[in-house]
């Protein structure tokens, strides 16, 4: 058998790994070698049988109930109120699933029933009967394979370029790769079996997601812009119609620069017209409401170091606004106003360590618990909306032990001189001048007058400029005349024919090659 790709440009994949021998059925010197070897055999077997014919059935099962409870179902003319609808596959013709098949790679894909064999008017025995309650699930999110399995179906890009693609969005912050817990659903499951109907509730974990690809609040801002100001470039089909148009250039069917004059005319002008633009009118500002207590208005923007809540109108000069970052896990277009003001709870206090006071907060480079004039940044799991004094001390704690660890000695005289543990060993800093500390001398042992001695001894470091400039250069470049330019003088050029070649073109013809395509 034959296969062809789904897209014309797109580039065929590697030889499939497949045994160089069919009847040989076994191979391996263990376990794991013999089934991986049974696993490349039966999908190189698979893929060259013929397809499998599954017919979809819908099968109507009346109910024949009991007397004691036939009042309860049966409608006053006797028949059933409702029937039962089994719905699935019937296996016609086996094809290649009589040696391998293939289970589902997505956790998430409900597996499809195979029903036996049915005739119509076969009696049936009822065994168990259930109802599970079931919701709506959503659509999976991307991973990097099937996001570049998108791309190639939409014709974007090419193979060479899918991976700096992913690279590029995750760089600029546009996506993230991570885990993210899912949360506890009840749901609701009825059996019938024996006459007893059993009635459960049970728990199950919803929207669970590893190692998946989540657009963050910049891609949406961008994304809103790119939609509104520039329609044609963001479309799907501007990538795939350029590709094409590059194929005809490599095979000379159009000239490349007619191409870019055609697409930059258009883009040029409404490149010039979004300079035009408002940052406030492409910031992604969407409004929360008014502020329960006072009324002042809320809404939620994208600042230069991401996602915020504001309290209060900026054009209103005679009061402040209040800001207050969003978490990790909050999305501007969903976050509600009863979750914005949550985030005003910042700074709170925490307790007391050494009888002074521990605030927690969240600033420019995260979350942070302040005590005596000193910040120090809480852990990765660490919630500042959750955080209690006991956690708080901790955390003064271990920054108070690996401080001491570096710092081996400070001058209180002179705050500007320290003797420090570093990568590379024990050196000495004064002011912004790093000194190292000669062997056979002990740094704990240093004093102020010995640290300052060794700084004004040791040799200042060389910098070098690419382009030195020099006195001499600078009387050479003044002294320099001017010198009269001869006017050039323009040659005829006569157009040669260019000369037949001697030898015939040779055109290269490939092979067809046989691959195994995954059934």
């Amino acid at each position: 058998r034959r296969y062809k790709t789904k897209n014309e440009n797109a580039q065929e994949a590697h030889e499939a790994i497949r045994p160089t021998d069919f009847s040989v059925q076994t191979a391996g010197n263990d376990r794991n070698e013999q089934r991986l070897y049974d696993l490349i055999w039966k999908r190189a077997i698979a893929s060259q049988m013929a397809d499998a014919q599954l017919e979809r059935t819908t099968a109507t099962v009346g109910i024949k109930p009991t007397q004691a409870i036939a009042n309860q179902f049966l409608a006053p003319n006797g028949d059933l109120k409702e029937n039962l609808i089994a719905s699935g596959e019937v296996i016609k013709f086996d094809g290649f699933l009589k040696v391998y098949l293939e289970s589902s790679d997505d956790d998430d894909e409900e597996s499809k029933t195979m029903l036996p064999p049915l005739n119509i008017g076969q009696l049936l025995d009822l065994r168990q009967m259930r109802a599970t309650e079931r919701f709506t699930r959503p659509s999976p999110r991307y991973t990097e394979a099937s996001l570049v399995k998108k791309l190639e179906e939409l014709g974007i890009g090419r193979p060479s370029t899918y991976a700096p693609t992913i690279s590029t969005i995750l760089k600029r912050g546009y996506v993230v790769k991570e885990d993210r817990d899912g949360k506890p659903r009840k749901f609701r499951e009825l059996v019938l079996e024996k006459n007893i109907i059993t009635d459960k509730t049970d728990t199950e974990t919803v929207g669970t997601e590893k190692s998946k690809l989540f657009p963050t609040d910049v891609a949406s801002v961008v994304n809103d812009f790119l939609v509104q100001y520039f329609p044609t470039v963001i479309d799907f089909s501007f990538t795939a119609n350029v590709e094409k148009e590059f194929d005809e250039i490599a095979s000379g069917k159009r000239i490349w620069v007619d191409m870019i004059d055609d697409f930059y005319q258009e883009f040029h002008k409404k490149v010039e017209d979004s300079q035009e633009i408002k940052r406030s009118d492409a910031g992604g500002s969407r409004a929360l409401g008014n502020h329960p207590e006072n009324g002042e208005p809320m809404f939620v923007k994208l600042g230069k170091f991401g996602p915020y809540v504001q309290i209060g109108d900026t054009a209103d000069e005679t009061k402040k606004p209040k800001f207050a970052s969003l978490k990790k896990t909050q999305r501007m277009e969903t976050i509600s106003i009863e979750d914005a003001l949550e985030l005003f709870k910042l700074p709170r206090e925490i307790g007391f360590f050494e009888e002074k006071a521990m605030k927690v907060a969240i600033g420019r480079f995260g979350p942070y618990v302040q005590h005596d004039s000193k910040y120090f940044s809480l852990g990765k799991d660490d919630d500042p909306f959750e955080i209690e004094e006991s956690r708080g001390v901790e955390i003064i704690e271990a920054k108070r032990k690996a401080d001491a660890e570096k710092y081996i000695k400070e001058f209180p005289e002179n705050t500007s001189v320290k003797v420090l543990n570093g990568r590379y060993g024990p050196y000495i800093v004064v002011g912004e001048k790093n000194v190292k500390i000669p062997k056979g001398i002990e740094p704990q042992n240093l004093t102020l007058q010995e640290c300052l001695k060794l700084a004004e001894e040791a040799p200042e470091k060389k910098t070098f400029r690419r382009f030195p400039k020099t006195a001499a250069t600078a009387e050479k470049k003044a002294a320099t005349k001017k010198v009269p330019v001869k006017k050039a003088v323009t040659k005829k050029t006569v157009a040669t024919k260019p000369k037949a070649s001697a030898t015939k073109p040779k055109t290269a013809v490939s092979k067809p090659k046989k691959t195994v395509v995954k059934k």
